[in-house]
């Protein structure tokens, strides 16, 4: 399994990207605790918390689609580099300003998200001219996923260390400087700054013109919906089972379930289309849900939560395999960061209904929401079959060979893109 992920790591450029792209999204990833953590100690209140940092995700679902496709338009540093400065800049402005006068605060907000650099979309459409062989890039997508569950739990960690070592606006602060040194070293890389997207036929709808991944985003508006209902499920349980300190350990767990699932999957070598493999985690992921409801005591629901977590990585690297083999040719960043935007927004969703769902039937209901989100996301990919089916069996496009100086085309790449 190991071997798998070092071969990756040792490919040249690989843990530059890697190391670069988590660094760089470290911001992202942290922003709603630093939001509320500032404002609290400004003296806001947990709804004017909340308010900040719903227009910080709202702008955050807008700008990565839109950045993403300038950067299939006219290349990574031009606009990652650009945007990851800006964004710093309103979160600047919004430590330094705080919650006085309040329009500055929610202008600031809406810069900060709006321009957040889709650095995920982009390193997902460089690890196939990093990597030779598809094989390697599915695996990549796996450790990818993986990495993602450490820097959500990192992130957060070390946030509140800066906080509590020096203050919530200094750690708003150095977090996103850091993320600007992480998006430069990505931008720098020579990966980065020979990349070019394909040819792309002008379309206003961009990548959501292919109907293969509409029916992808559909279905992750579900799984995101499944997440974010968790969360506030395990609030109610935690409240009844032990308090902050329970609640803790449930998400722990579903993170921990997520990495091990991820880990295991990317070390893997999967054969058939990835259209079907998906259906089947998504199954898997819905049926793990389930025993959620059954609220055993603390450390039976923690194995449970654990195993909730366990095919969502899974799920979340199968489908970038299929976002790269639907997105329209020249479109690719664009399509990856439609999946991030889709799975927050999802998440978000899933958030504000378990609240009116758990104070209505409690707890148990609000654990029985992300079964039935899960259902919901197999459903439409068991309707869509067909739609999926119609690119992902289809004959798949080589990577161009344009810039490679020994012309070795690798079959099998659908990504279109070439570096």
């Amino acid at each position: 399994m190991a071997a798998g992920y070092l071969e990756i790591l040792r490919a040249r450029h690989a843990a530059r990207l890697l190391a670069g792209t988590l660094t760089g999204r470290l911001p992202n990833a942290t922003a709603a605790i630093a939001v509320v953590l500032f404002v609290r100690a400004e003296g806001g209140t947990y709804s004017l918390a909340g308010a900040l940092a719903a227009v910080y995700g709202v702008g955050n679902a807008v700008g990565q689609p839109l950045l993403g496709r300038l950067v299939d338009l006219y290349g990574q540093p031009r606009v990652q580099l650009p945007a990851a400065l800006v964004s710093a800049l309103g979160m600047g402005v919004f430590a330094f300003s705080g919650t006085d006068p309040l329009p500055v605060a929610y202008l600031a907000m809406v810069v900060a998200g709006l321009f957040t650099p889709p650095l995920e979309g982009g390193l997902r459409a460089l690890w196939p001219s990093v990597l030779r062989r598809e094989e390697q890039v599915h695996t990549a997508y796996a450790m990818d996923a993986v990495a993602q569950e450490v820097m959500f739990t990192v992130g957060p960690l070390l946030l509140t260390l800066c906080a509590s070592l020096w203050s919530a606006r200094a750690a708003l602060l150095i977090l996103n400087v850091v993320g600007v040194l992480g998006a430069l070293s990505v931008v720098l890389s020579p990966p980065s700054r020979a990349w070019r997207s394909a040819p792309r036929e002008a379309h206003w709808l961009g990548a959501l013109r292919s109907p293969g991944l509409l029916a992808l985003l559909g279905a992750f508006l579900f799984v995101g919906i499944a997440l974010g209902s968790i969360t506030v499920a395990a609030v109610s349980y935690a409240d009844d089972h032990g308090g902050d300190a329970v609640y803790g350990w449930l998400m722990a767990a579903v993170g921990l379930g997520a990495l091990v699932g991820g880990t295991v999957y990317g070390a893997r070598r999967w054969s058939g289309a990835p259209e079907r493999r998906l259906r089947v985690l998504v199954a898997l992921l819905a049926v793990c849900y389930l025993p959620l409801v059954l609220m055993p005591g603390a450390v039976a629901m923690t194995a449970l939560a654990a195993l909730a977590g366990v095919f969502l990585a899974p799920c979340i690297a199968c489908a970038f395999i299929i976002v790269d083999r639907h997105a329209p040719r020249g479109t690719v960043t664009e399509a990856f960061s439609w999946l991030v935007t889709t799975f927050t927004v999802g998440a978000s969703v899933g958030t504000g209904l378990a609240g009116p769902v758990v104070e209505w039937g409690g707890a148990v209901w609000g654990f029985a929401l992300p079964g039935a989100a899960g259902a919901a996301a197999l459903v439409v990919l068991l309707a869509t079959g067909r739609v999926l089916a119609a690119t992902g069996d289809g004959p798949v496009v080589a990577v161009s060979s344009e810039n490679d100086p020994n012309r070795a085309v690798e079959p099998r790449f659908s990504s279109g893109d070439r570096a």
